[in-house]
């Protein structure tokens, strides 16, 4: 249990402008500076991994590293559409996505090999596991997510913190990009045929990535 009082987020609905209110609430802001520092222990390992690959495969498997913490008033109006309590303790109980990592990885094997790495740390737990590569979402998306577990070290104590973490390619990040842009226009005339052209646009763009990945391991035979 935290120490975190009674403060309930209700509070934050009925102020005139509840961002700032919720920014400025002590509970709040120490749970999120929490989240916060379990994104630094993931960068951290991506970081090292990466720069393993660098030194003994001659190649970086990470193009990018992008981090968020999901904002306020999207954390209140998950909770409330999920039907949760109103809490800092709900939040931690019941949200596992509020600390993300995404990983553009250059290519698709590069992204389970990571993951795979990852989940043998021993300070990492593997909490669930999503495969929209395999398995892409009827939209088109594909990605791997993982929900991990990792402690933060305190001064007064060690905290374990839920991390998701996107692994995605570039042509994945690419397409995951214009299409969350494409989601939020204005409403449109034709939204069937939009999203027929956006899966088709998907599955395109996994045949050039399982191509390259082709061609790569092509290269690397001719220079053994």
């Amino acid at each position: 249990m935290n120490n975190y009082g009674n403060f309930n987020l209700y509070d934050v609905l009925q102020s005139e402008r509840p961002e700032m209110l919720i920014q400025h609430a002590k509970p709040f802001s120490e749970l999120m500076m929490h989240y916060k520092c379990a994104i630094q222990e993931v960068e951290t390992k991506l970081n090292v991994l990466n720069n393993e690959y660098s030194l003994v495969y001659n190649r970086n498997p990470i193009e990018s590293i992008k981090t968020r913490i999901k904002k306020p008033l999207s954390i209140i109006n998950k909770l409330k559409r999920k039907g949760f309590p109103l809490t800092i303790e709900s939040i931690e109980q019941n949200l596992s996505d509020i600390a993300g990592v995404r990983v553009v990885c250059s290519f698709q094997d590069d992204i389970y090999k990571l993951a795979e790495i990852l989940a043998k740390q021993d300070d990492i737990t593997v909490l669930e596991v999503k495969d929209y590569i395999q398995n892409p979402k009827p939209n088109g998306y594909r990605s791997l997510h993982l929900i991990i577990e990792i402690p933060i070290f305190l001064s007064h104590k060690k905290k374990p913190m839920r991390v998701e973490i996107q692994f995605r390619t570039i042509a994945m990040d690419f397409w995951a990009s214009l299409e969350h842009t494409l989601k939020y226009k204005k409403q449109v005339d034709n939204p069937e045929d939009i999203a027929e052209m956006l899966s088709s646009c998907a599955e395109t763009i996994n045949d050039v990535d399982v191509k390259m990945l082709e061609i790569r391991n092509m290269i690397n035979k001719l220079e053994i």
